[in-house]
C-alpha cells in the first residue's frame, strides 16, 4: 500500500538525511521500521515487556504478577525467577552471537597463518604481545609460525572444560580480577558459560534469581573479556590496528555513477576482502564495461565501523538507517552476513535492482541471493560477489541520493593510538589522564556502546555525548552508537591533516 504523501513519522526523527529520504516520491511504497511500529495497532504485551512472561517450558505460557500468589507460574516460579531467568536468557543469547563470530575470527585467522587466505599478519607488535600473554615463545620464531600457535590457543579458549580462568581475564586490573575470584564469576571455556546458563535457566534447575543473575555476569565476562576481547586482537593482528583518519559518513557517500555495493552485518573477513576485489583490475573492467567509473564500496552497522576505522571507506548508514540505504535506488547489492540484518530488506527491495546477497549459512533470507563466503578462497568469494553486483548496474531505475548527507569524521582511537597520544612513542601511558581525573579537571571516561533503537529518538547517543562532554567526562564510542550523524563536529575535533598518522 502506498504511504501518504509525507512521511507521518519525520517529525520524530532527527537525521536529516533520512527525513528528507522518506518525503520523497521514491519512498512512497517503501515501507519501513518507522511504519510498521505505527501500523502495529496495539501496545507491547506488558507481562513480555515487563519481563515476566515465562515460556521455558510446555507447561506455559505463564504470565506472573509479583506479589499475587495465583499468579506465578504453574511450577511455582515467581517473578523475580522468571525475570531472572528471561535476562539470563538474553544475555546467553547475546554471548552466543559475539562467541559464533570470535570463533569465525579465530579460524580466520588460523587459515591466513597457514597462508591460506589474502591476509596477511600486519600488526606483529600486537602479535608479540598476544604471545605473550598466552605464554607462547616468540624469540627466532616467524610471525605465521607464532600466529598459528596463537590461534590454536585461543580456540582452546572457546571449549575449555576444566575451571581455570580464560587467558585474557589477566589483562584486567588485579584489583578487579579478585573481586571476580571472590565473587565466583571468572568465567572459564566460553562456550561453557552459554550452555550452563541455558541448562540453569530452564524449568527446574536455577530458582534463585540472585543466583541466576551471578551467572549472568559470568557468562556476560565469557563474553567481553573473553570472545570479544580475542575477536578484536586477533583482527587488528591481522588487518592492522586502528589510527586516527579523516573519513566520511552518511547517505549521501553513495554515488550516481558508480556501482554500490554496502557490506552489512559483523564480519571483518567479508568486508576485508571485498575491499581487496574492489581493487581488482578484472572486477573495474567489468564495471567500466556496463558505464560505471568504478565499484563504491560502503558500510552499514558494525562492518561498516572495521572498515571505516581500518581503511576510511565510507559509512551509508547504521542499524536504523539499513532500509533507507535500499530506499534510496542506488545500491547495486547488499552484501550481509550476521547479525542486525533486518528480514524487512528483501521486501525493500523487492522491486528494485537490488540483490540482498546472504553470504553465511547460519543466516540465510527468503528471497535473498545466497553466495557462501569461503575463507579459504575469500578473494574468488568476493569477486563472485562484485561481479553480481556489477551485473545489477545497468538495471538501475530512478534513484534518490541526499547528496548533502555526507560529513567528515576522524575515526580510528584506538588503545594503543590513546596511549601514543598521551605520552609518545618511548613513554606511553595513561599517566596524564589519570593525573586530570585525580586533580578532578577531568570527572571520567564514558563509553556509549551498541545499538540505535526504535523506541527512542535517533539522536540519543548525540544528546547523552553532548552531556557528559559539558559535565568533564572524555566519551569513547562505538557500535551504530559512535555515528553521531546529528553534529559531525563531536567526531571532528581532534582533525589530523590527511594522510597524516600518528
Amino acid at each position: 500500500m502506498a504511504k501518504p504523501n509525507r512521511c507521518e513519522s519525520c517529525n520524530d526523527i532527527t537525521t536529516s538525511s533520512t527525513r528528507d529520504l522518506l518525503n520523497q516520491d521514491l519512498a512512497k511504497q517503501v515501507r519501513t521500521a518507522y511504519d510498521r511500529i505505527e501500523d502495529r495497532g496495539m501496545s507491547a504485551c506488558l507481562f513480555g515487556s515487563g519481563g515476566t512472561c515465562c515460556r521455558n517450558c510446555n507447561m506455559g505460557p505463564c504470565q506472573i504478577i509479583d506479589g499475587v500468589e495465583s499468579m506465578v507460574g504453574i511450577c511455582g516460579a515467581t517473578a523475580d525467577t522468571v525475570a531472572a531467568r528471561n535476562f539470563a536468557r538474553t544475555v546467553a543469547a547475546g554471548t552466543s552471537a559475539h562467541t559464533d563470530h570470535a570463533r569465525e575470527m579465530v579460524r580466520g585467522f588460523i587459515a591466513t597463518a597457514k597462508g591460506e587466505t589474502p591476509h596477511e599478519i600486519k600488526d606483529v607488535a600486537k602479535l608479540h604481545d598476544m604471545a605473550q600473554l598466552f605464554g607462547i615463545e616468540t624469540e627466532d620464531r616467524d610471525k605465521n609460525e607464532i600466529a598459528l600457535e596463537l590461534g590454536e590457543r585461543a580456540l582452546a579458549e572457546f571449549g575449555s572444560q576444566d575451571s581455570t580462568p580464560l587467558t585474557m581475564l589477566k589483562r584486567a586490573p588485579e584489583k578487579q580480577q579478585k573481586i571476580w575470584k571472590e565473587q565466583g564469576v571468572e568465567p572459564r571455556g566460553i562456550d561453557r558459560e552459554v550452555v550452563e546458563m541455558m541448562h540453569r535457566t530452564h524449568m527446574g534447575v536455577d530458582q534463585e534469581y540472585r543466583n541466576i543473575t551471578k551467572q549472568a555476569s559470568r557468562c556476560a565476562l565469557a563474553d567481553g573479556w573473553g570472545a570479544s576481547m580475542l575477536s578484536t586482537e586477533l583482527t587488528d593482528i591481522m588487518f592492522g590496528t586502528p589510527v586516527p583518519k579523516r573519513a566520511i559518513i552518511d547517505l549521501g557517500v553513495l554515488r550516481e555513477d558508480m556501482v554500490n555495493v554496502t557490506v552489512h552485518g559483523h564480519e571483518p573477513l567479508l568486508a576485508e576482502s571485498l575491499c581487496l576485489a574492489a581493487e581488482d583490475e578484472e572486477i573495474l573492467a567489468l564495471a567500466k564495461k556496463v558505464g560505471a567509473k568504478g565499484i563504491n564500496l560502503a558500510g552499514v552497522c558494525c562492518t561498516g565501523n572495521e572498515i571505516l576505522m581500518r581503511r576510511g571507506i565510507p559509512v551509508a548508514g547504521s542499524f536504523i538507517q539499513q532500509e533507507m540505504v535500499l530506499a534510496t535506488g542506488a545500491v547495486e547489492a547488499m552484501v550481509v552476513d550476521v547479525q542486525c540484518v533486518m528480514q524487512s530488506l528483501a521486501q525493500v527491495v523487492k522491486d528494485k535492482h537490488t540483490d540482498i546477497i546472504t553470504t553465511n549459512y547460519r543466516a540465510k533470507m527468503p528471497d535473498g541471493v545466497h553466495i557462501q563466503f569461503d575463507e579459504h578462497d575469500a578473494y574468488n568469494s568476493a569477486k563472485e560477489i562484485l561481479t553480481r553486483a556489477v551485473g545489477n548496474f545497468k538495471k538501475r531505475g530512478a534513484c534518490y541520493i541526499p547528496k548533502d548527507s555526507k560529513f567528515d569524521v576522524v575515526v580510528g582511537f584506538s588503545h594503543e593510538t590513546i596511549n601514543y597520544m598521551l605520552g609518545g612513542r618511548f613513554r606511553q601511558s595513561y599517566r596524564p589522564l589519570n593525573d586530570n581525573i585525580i586533580n578532578g579537571r577531568i570527572r571520567g571516561v564514558g563509553a556509549l556502546v551498541g545499538c540505535e533503537h526504535y523506541k527512542h529518538s535517533d539522536d540519543v547517543h548525540f544528546e547523552i555525548a553532548k552531556e557528559l562532554i559539558k559535565n568533564n567526562v572524555l566519551v569513547l564510542a562505538t557500535g551504530c552508537a559512535a555515528r553521531l550523524r546529528h553534529t559531525p563536529s563531536l567526531l571532528l575535533d581532534a582533525l589530523i591533516p590527511d594522510g597524516q598518522e600518528p
